[in-house]
């Protein structure tokens, strides 16, 4: 099975100039607490609702700040072509719970996150990947 086969089609993508309670209210709304940030078609980073938290709010950062001051830069990616196996393998070495997806082009095509996962891979295996993240 390939990424591509379970991954989330339906990205929500933030921009650099978006601020904090713009992307901050999108997750809300869409309940997710991920969002790639791209720059046109090129992804320049992603942003979590801990991220919203820790670095901007905790830090005192007003409302109409910039996401783009807060975004972990060159996330972690995968292909939608990729293997489920080798997907978990990236999350776990990294300790990440979910990536952007690209195509064989470089466009965002997707997110993975661990919660994808774990009900089409053996649960041995998405419960390593759980241990190796949390550690």
């Amino acid at each position: 099975m390939k990424t591509r086969d379970v991954m989330t089609k339906d990205v929500h993508l933030a921009r650099p100039g978006d601020t904090i309670q713009e992307v901050a209210a999108r997750m809300a709304e869409g309940g997710f607490g991920f969002m790639p940030v791209a720059d046109g078609d090129q992804l320049i980073g992603a942003v979590t609702d801990r991220d919203i938290v820790v670095r901007a709010v905790a830090t005192g950062a007003p409302p109409s700040a910039p996401v783009v001051e807060y975004i972990t830069r060159d996330p972690q990616t995968v292909l939608d072509s990729d293997d489920l196996k080798s997907v978990l393998d990236l999350l776990g070495s990294h300790q990440i719970r979910r990536a952007p997806v690209m195509d064989k082009h470089g466009r965002i095509v997707g997110v993975i996150a661990l919660g994808d996962l774990s009900t089409r891979v053996k649960e041995k295996y998405a419960g390593e990947t759980l241990e190796r993240i949390s550690r």
